[in-house]
């Protein structure tokens, strides 16, 4: 399903959003998105960083979230790229990255090693996981 694109502040030169049910294979059709995207952007240099960091997102919303759905938001910023990952799962289990040496919840560990900012911001109908990688 493809949702329209919203509207974004001026500073933002280009975006790309899709609401998806994801799946087992999903993380690498979303990562060729991306990396065409940042190929476009002139942004390749961040392909590596940021494809493992949604893989991640999109790892955990096939854990975690019982329908599987999610909106995915890319956006070329004045300062690099920022990407967003919406479901409809509240996030309060999710408020920082776990142990590096538990079991599990390892993904989030990883997102802060090769992104340089990212955060979890609750809302009404679920929370948005985002990160962001500096060009």
């Amino acid at each position: 399903m493809n949702d329209a694109t919203d509207l974004y502040p001026a500073e933002v030169t280009h975006s790309y959003r899709m609401g998806f049910t994801v799946g087992e294979h999903s993380a690498g059709h979303m990562r060729r998105i991306l990396r065409m995207f940042l190929t476009r952007w002139g942004l390749g240099h961040l392909a590596d960083p940021a494809a493992l960091a949604l893989t991640e997102l999109v790892a955990n919303v096939v854990r975690h979230v019982p329908d599987r759905r999610c909106h995915v938001l890319m956006l070329r910023e004045p300062e690099g790229l920022r990407v967003e990952v919406t479901d409809g799962v509240p996030g309060g289990l999710i408020a920082k990255a776990a142990d590096p040496l538990a079991e599990r919840g390892r993904g989030l560990v990883l997102v802060e090693a090769v992104t340089d900012r990212w955060g979890v911001e609750e809302r009404a109908d679920g929370k948005t996981v985002w990160f962001a990688c500096d060009a």
